[in-house]
């Protein structure tokens, strides 16, 4: 690297980069540099104390900030986006008897993960063919660094109200992957912010889990809600609907994504029976039929289980009476508690004598303290439901 004009040649590496990068199949891309992001420091900090974590973040803050702790002296980090639909075509209907859930547009086609790191691996390749001696590292998702951040440092999209990375061209509906180089890129200026004072975003969160401007408490997110494994709160039950996994909402009504849709990716393509699935036929999946189905998602990562509750949980919220045989066996027979404990939650908001016999079989036999109390609970609504 020695010898050359250094911002003429990374200049004109930068243009031959951003030139090729439709080719690779990266829809947007940005350079920054590798300095600390010191003032993310003290938003991480405060979000940590008010408890707003998801707990699914790197834990290490000081790794969150600092580029150098990823990666030995680095000198530039290259942001990407990379853009995915947001419609379904011709998509399947929800009737009474066969209702839907909805799987979240950011787990549509292929796990994002692996669209991502096929792209920056493109995108290394390409570098090293032209620097040999050029040291990278690649990051998507699950690395240390945040990367809406990078990506708003880096001028891919301003940091919206909704706490997604918001880009003029695509909208907010964009995966984000960064790589973290030795090779001094000039840094690209951040766009401004185009929000304004529209808080639609805000306005339309189900559970009041954007507590302020960009400001996010993951514990009342839905999106956060459908992917733990435990009980769910009564309250976010109802919120989360028929949603089996993620939610789009603050998305959907944010003005910069009206009309917005990409169907150039064909690795991101939605099938829509598996995105807007059946819900009974999902609670008598089996592990390997689970994984045939959606395994190659990003909706597979957490396994069958929080998918299967979000299932029950969306039936009791349809009410959908014809589920009640189906919601009474998992009650009597399911090893898991979890679901258990939804079917009862389920079969006391869809209500009816069916239901409550089986919910009063169940309470003669179980012995898990929480399920207990979903059917005592269960139980009371059935009763005054009656009696108005």
């Amino acid at each position: 690297m020695e010898g050359a004009r250094p911002s003429s040649r990374w200049e004109q590496l930068k243009e031959e980069i951003r030139d090729a990068a439709p080719s690779l199949g990266i829809d947007k891309i940005g350079f920054t540099t590798a300095d600390p992001f010191s003032e993310l420091r003290q938003v991480l900090e405060r979000h940590r104390e008010q408890g707003f974590e998801s707990g699914f973040e790197e834990p290490d803050l000081d790794k969150r900030v600092d580029p150098s702790l990823s990666m030995a002296e680095p000198q530039s980090i290259i942001s990407i986006a990379i853009a995915y639909p947001s419609k379904l075509q011709n998509p399947p209907k929800s009737e009474p008897g066969a209702f839907r859930g909805m799987i979240s547009r950011s787990a549509w086609g292929t796990d994002y993960h692996t669209v991502l790191r096929d792209r920056l691996q493109k995108l290394d390749r390409f570098v090293k063919e032209r620097v040999p001696e050029a040291r990278t590292e690649i990051m998507v998702d699950t690395g240390a660094l945040v990367d809406r951040a990078v990506a708003q440092r880096a001028g891919i999209g301003w940091s919206g109200k909704n706490c997604a990375v918001i880009t003029p061209e695509w909208g907010s509906y964009v995966y984000l992957g960064e790589m973290i180089t030795n090779l001094p890129f000039p840094p690209d200026e951040p766009i401004t912010d185009q929000c304004g004072d529209c808080t639609l975003c805000i306005d339309a969160c189900p559970t009041g889990a954007l507590v302020g401007p960009g400001q996010l408490n993951s514990s009342r997110c839905v999106s956060f809600v459908t992917q733990t494994k435990g009980h769910v709160e009564d309250e976010l039950k109802e919120k989360i609907g028929n949603r089996l996994y993620g939610c789009d909402t603050c998305q959907v009504v944010c003005p910069i994504n009206r009309k917005k849709h990409w169907s150039h990716q064909p690795e991101l393509q939605p099938d829509p029976e598996l995105v807007k699935p059946l819900l009974k036929p999902l609670l008598t999946l089996s592990n390997r039929e689970f994984k045939e189905r959606y395994g190659h998602t990003a909706a597979a990562w957490r396994g069958k289980k929080p998918i299967q509750r979000n299932a029950i949980l969306a039936l009791g919220n349809f009410k959908d009476r014809s589920a009640v045989p189906l919601l009474a066996k998992l009650l009597a027979e399911d090893e898991r508690e979890v679901i258990r404990g939804s079917a009862a939650w389920a079969l006391g908001k869809i209500g009816g004598d069916e239901a409550e016999a089986a919910l009063k079989t169940a309470l003669e036999q179980e012995q898990d303290s929480i399920v207990l109390e979903e059917l005592n609970k269960a139980l009371a609504v059935i009763s005054s439901s009656m009696l108005q």
